[in-house]
């Protein structure tokens, strides 16, 4: 019986290896490329900042207010100062309602009550402003009363809300806000495109973007208050809040968008996300990042939301004027930066120049 040889499976003919090579240049090309490497350095980003802000949280100058004595309190702030690594700031006060209005403003985050005629001594803290700078302040004056030989009992005097575990519902609210916000300025982009035609399209969607604002705001203010109680009361203060707080992140995308097309959204993920999240004082306020986190949080609309936020319900929304500067700066750096580009691209773009020419 005759064996033949098996047949070798049929090659592609040159022209279809030629097509579909043609087809794959053409389908990822060099701006595809750049794309991706550009999601991946985000990528990468994110993880550095995520982990980078939250592997390692130490308390560094928190502040905190010293009743004591007149002859022991200056020699026992500049021991709490003093501390390896200088995790609190201490500022002597002349009496407890001092030291108590300090607290509830906001202005420092423990009251150390020191008493000179017994062993133990009282520290007030504020576990609305965030649990964790709470509980640092508390581990620190507990160290250094043990080794005097010597107790604290610790009070929670502006404690958090029944229904806000850890201080953290205002840190997702603002999030939440910033998301949404940012989120309809890609789309409407998407949906037209993301640099409007003419000056006026312009101004068109910044006006169309208010009301969404609005909404937004009063909506995030009934879900965490009257809906689930996490954040009850101050319903007009935080709607507003809100509305800002959307506003700002729906201009600067748009501005960004301006200026880089479908990229500026990737500027926006770096701002909000990369940058803001890590920093805005949600699991960790501020004062228990490191450097870099710290010191950018309350340049940006996510760190000044949280910190007004907190303010508005737990401290009288003493203090908030410089977070409400911070968003409003920008709102009209943004919306300056919208209605200008539009109007040089359309210029350009009136002379037969191309829109790139302007960037």
């Amino acid at each position: 019986m005759n064996q033949t040889a098996p047949r070798p499976p049929p090659q592609p003919a040159p022209a279809t290896r030629q097509r579909f090579l043609a087809e794959f240049f053409d389908a990822f090309d060099r701006r595809t490329f750049l794309l991706v490497i550009g999601v991946l350095l985000i990528q990468a980003g994110f993880v550095l900042s995520y982990v980078g802000a939250f592997h390692d949280p130490s308390p560094h100058r928190v502040p905190i207010a010293v009743l004591a004595p007149a002859q022991i309190s200056g020699h026992l702030v500049s021991e709490l100062n003093a501390i390896h690594g200088q995790p609190l700031y201490a500022t002597a006060v002349a009496d407890q309602t001092i030291g108590r209005t300090l607290l509830r403003h906001g202005s420092t985050s423990g009251l150390l009550i020191i008493n000179p005629a017994a062993s133990t001594d009282g520290l007030l803290v504020a576990g609305g402003g965030g649990a964790a700078t709470a509980t640092a302040v508390q581990d620190v004056i507990a160290r250094t009363e043990a080794a005097q030989h010597r107790h604290v009992t610790v009070t929670d005097a502006v404690p958090a809300q029944p229904g806000d575990a850890r201080g953290l519902s205002g840190f997702y609210l603002v999030v939440g806000w910033l998301v949404g916000g940012y989120l309809v300025a890609a789309l409407l982009g998407i949906a037209t495109r993301p640099r409007p035609a003419t000056t006026r399209r312009a101004i068109i969607r910044l006006i169309v973007l208010v009301p969404y604002a609005i909404f937004s705001g009063l909506a995030g203010a009934i879900i965490v208050g009257p809906v689930l109680g996490a954040l009850t009361g101050h319903l007009v203060a935080i709607s507003a809040l809100g509305a800002l707080i959307v506003y700002c992140a729906a201009v600067v995308t748009m501005g960004f968008q301006v200026l880089l097309g479908t990229l500026g959204v990737g500027l926006t993920l770096i701002l909000f996300v990369v940058l803001g999240n890590p920093s805005a004082g949600g699991a960790y306020p501020p004062p228990l990042l490191p450097a870099f986190w710290r010191a950018i949080s309350p340049a940006l609309p996510n760190g000044a939301g949280v910190q007004a936020l907190r303010h508005i319900v737990y401290f009288g929304s003493y203090g908030i004027t410089g977070n409400l500067i911070v968003i409003a700066a920008y709102i009209v750096t943004a919306i300056t930066v919208a209605i200008t580009g539009t109007s040089l691209l359309a210029r350009r773009a009136a002379t037969g120049q191309p829109a790139a020419a302007v960037l």
